[in-house]
């Protein structure tokens, strides 16, 4: 029987821009009994952000804590409960700007979220197209996550970089060193559109650690944009490995 639906949302204009990185580098993130995710051989991180709609736990809205920002660093994983492999995601780093969202994620599902200063920004351009922006402060500083991106809609092609980016409909986090914390995503198959420009200005050393500053000071490898919709967050289940 599945867990009780814990978070239901709206995630929407999901910008990812993402990167090749060396495997080692992911190797004390990864859960146990979880395995690297590979595209093609690569193991690849994601820099996302995207907005929170009509945020609501266990039913409830929170005043002032409905609509808001998140960016996040995350990778790919997968874990064979027996019967089938699971594609989830593991989330290194996760910001939004309200601090009780990230007590409450990092205390049930042991995420790693913080809270800092936020906002965003959507600018219709020129060419059919439209401008999308996500900011965070950091230091005094604003780091910036943003691209021009198409109006034109796709459906993802199965078997294509987008499906293995954008379809992952599970979490899995560090409990200890045995224990890993399981959760399941639940949403439609996403439209997408194309990405024709990007920019990732951030601190990466302050917010991600030193390692992490080769890969992310570069091009990145593919970027991906998703129209996003309805979602839900089922309770979290521990692992013991």
């Amino acid at each position: 029987m599945p867990a009780k639906t814990f978070l239901t949302a709206n995630w929407l204009n999901l910008l990812m821009l993402n990167y090749e990185v060396d495997a080692e580098v992911l190797k004390p993130y990864i859960p146990a009994g979880t395995e690297l995710d590979l595209w093609q051989g690569k193991a690849l991180v994601s820099m996302v952000g995207f907005l929170f709609h009509d945020t609501r736990v266990l039913g409830v809205r929170w005043p002032m804590h409905t609509n808001f920002e998140e960016v996040n660093l995350r990778f790919y994983v997968r874990y064979f409960d027996g019967n089938v492999w699971k594609r989830g995601a593991v989330f290194i780093s996760e910001i939004v700007p309200k601090p009780a969202i990230a007590i409450i994620a990092n205390n049930l599902y042991r995420e790693h979220y913080r809270a800092l200063p936020m906002r965003h920004s959507i600018t219709p351009t020129v060419n059919n197209s439209a401008q999308y922006l996500y900011e965070w402060k950091l230091n005094g500083r604003w780091n910036k996550l943003g691209a021009t991106i198409a109006n034109e809609v796709n459906d993802i092609e199965s078997g294509s970089a987008e499906e293995f980016i954008l379809e992952h409909y599970w979490g899995y986090n560090i409990w200890d060193e045995k224990t890993t914390m399981q959760y399941q995503v639940e949403h439609v198959s996403w439209q997408t559109r194309q990405v024709i420009d990007q920019v990732f200005d951030a601190d990466v050393a302050a917010l991600y650690g030193d390692a992490f500053v080769p890969y992310l000071t570069v091009q990145p490898y593919s970027a991906f944009f998703a129209n996003g919709s309805a979602i839900g967050v089922r309770m979290g289940e521990k692992i013991r490995v």
